[in-house]
């Protein structure tokens, strides 16, 4: 078969083969593009990081610790006032269902409702909620980033609780046995085997008592830690890891 580039004068030669390979360039690039999903499309990692500003946004972000009472925050001589009354958690409840769910009595109770019922509601309307009078968060506590990424958490991160916790027992529906295999290899590298390995955190045994938040913690990832979030895993593992804890050492 004649060459290609047979009988081209050799400028005509060059030209031919540059087109040739700007065109076989380009249909891979797009052949890899169409196979590789876009990084934006990732929302699990911003997700975690909303569910770790619900938990204590000033230790997530940083952010100065607020030194008064959050406006909304009923149980004025609480135990769990100033700072903590800014805590997401501390009025809506680990269980997302607030004065309806864990809260309804006891020491954490504000009388206020969960997020619970946010749930697949868009972002967008979330986030307005967050930077309302009532709600209070300005962008000394929250950047436009963080309560997008709260937003987020509330409106697609919340977990079916109902599937992972018994509500009557509030004991995770997990195995302790497959619980103690993933906390052994996901998570002993930094606690340890007997949860103990950190030094300036308590003993896992300890404080781990409360599924809801343990569920949520191992969900999320804890904030400001570098903690991984195991929330693109099977969220069962979470539930089989939060009923091994308990049998941890206490101290």
């Amino acid at each position: 078969m004649a060459s290609l580039f047979a009988f081209q004068p050799r400028r005509a030669i060059a030209t031919t083969f540059a087109s040739t390979l700007k065109i076989t360039l380009t249909a891979g690039l797009l052949a890899l593009g169409a196979a590789t999903p876009a990084l934006a499309a990732e929302t699990e990692s911003a997700t975690a990081r909303g569910g770790r500003l619900y938990d204590k946004f000033y230790a997530e972000n940083k952010a100065s610790k607020p030194t008064d009472n959050h406006p909304a925050y009923a149980n004025k001589a609480g135990k769990y006032d100033k700072e903590n009354s800014w805590r997401c958690k501390e009025c809506h409840g680990w269980d997302y269902l607030g004065k309806d769910g864990a809260y309804a009595s006891g020491s954490h109770f504000s009388g206020i409702k969960g997020v619970a019922a946010y749930a697949g509601k868009a972002p967008a309307d979330i986030a307005a909620i967050i930077r309302n009078a009532t709600h209070a968060y300005t962008d000394k506590h929250l950047s436009d980033r963080d309560v997008n990424d709260l937003a987020l958490f509330i409106s697609q991160g919340q977990p079916d609780m109902s599937r992972l916790i018994d509500a009557q027992t509030k004991k995770a529906k997990g195995d302790p046995a497959k619980g103690e295999a993933y906390f052994n290899t996901l998570c002993a590298g930094c606690h340890g085997t007997d949860g103990k390995k950190v030094k300036d955190a308590p003993a896992l045994g300890s404080v781990a008592d409360n599924h809801y938040e343990m569920l949520h913690k191992v969900l999320n990832g804890q904030p400001g830690e570098g903690m991984p979030a195991l929330r693109a895993l099977d969220h069962q593992i979470s539930a089989d890891i939060v009923s091994y804890l308990p049998s941890l050492p206490k101290e």
